[in-house]
């Protein structure tokens, strides 16, 4: 324990610029993290509505799509799409990236990593909207229908506001599993928060050359987790305050009983 909280062993902190270097590295984490929640969000929905589609030939495509990507490794993905993606897509991306992402996020292998991690986890998060959705009472869709609504403005109206409002605590337990798996991009060359605690702990507490002070590999993770820790409970925190929130703007909708109520409360 002594050695764990000996102060010399967490001088590296403050020498140089060691910490601003985790935080800008870090930056690399939650900006690919957004990039991928956000599509794998859009792409997850879609799959999910083609999982439940009446067309079983459609239906059934959809499944094996899931069952596959989500039940390999994200770690060989990242590695099949960074080996398999042609070069004049990483090229496109490094030439047309955003201005606004740093630099290690322009590289050519950068959108081999949003791929693998969109391909994953829409997958996953395709398997929870179906399950929210399907969760719902049949009955939602049946009167639906009985009121004239088609298959999309019912499912617009009536279903998915329901279905998604349920899908929350299980959607954002996925998105910080999502966030910790941006720190195996490293295995693509792309400069974050994990590699660049190696970094620092390589080069003694100076990666940017000169004269450091020792930073022990121990004390260097510690901090590296809790970044992760830190941005993830403030995900956690955010999502339950979007529940209550929630639950306060749509109360009386789960007070009543007949279709034609919640489509006019819609």
């Amino acid at each position: 324990m002594d050695y764990l909280f000996d102060p010399a062993n967490w001088e590296w902190i403050f020498a140089g610029r060691n910490f601003m270097f985790l935080l800008e590295r870090f930056l690399n984490n939650i900006l690919l993290a957004l990039i991928t929640m956000a599509l794998s969000l859009v792409v997850g929905l879609v799959v999910a509505l083609l999982r439940i589609s009446k067309n079983r030939a459609v239906s059934v495509a959809t499944s094996i799509w899931i069952d596959i990507w989500r039940n390999l490794p994200v770690l060989l993905l990242l590695l099949y799409f960074g080996l398999a993606l042609p070069e004049s897509v990483k090229e496109f991306w490094a030439d047309n990236a955003p201005a606004f992402l740093p630099a290690q996020l322009r590289s050519g292998q950068v959108i081999a990593s949003i791929l693998a991690l969109v391909v994953y986890n829409s997958a996953v998060i395709a398997e929870i909207f179906r399950a929210g959705i399907q969760s719902l009472e049949r009955g939602q869709g049946e009167a639906a229908a009985a009121l004239g609504l088609t298959y999309w403005k019912s499912m617009r109206i009536v279903i998915l506001p329901q279905g998604l409002r349920r899908m929350v605590p299980a959607t954002v337990s996925q998105l910080i599993t999502l966030t910790k798996d941006t720190s195996l991009v490293s295995i693509l060359a792309i400069q974050e928060l994990v590699s660049a605690g190696s970094i620092v702990n390589n080069t003694s507490g100076s990666p940017f050359g000169g004269t450091g002070v020792p930073a022990p590999i121990l004390q260097v993770f510690i901090v590296v987790g809790a970044m992760f820790v830190v941005f993830n409970l403030s995900l956690s925190l955010l999502s339950r305050r979007l529940e209550v929130r929630e639950r306060k703007r749509f109360g009386d909708v789960e007070t009543v009983t007949g279709l034609e109520d919640q489509v006019a409360v819609a």
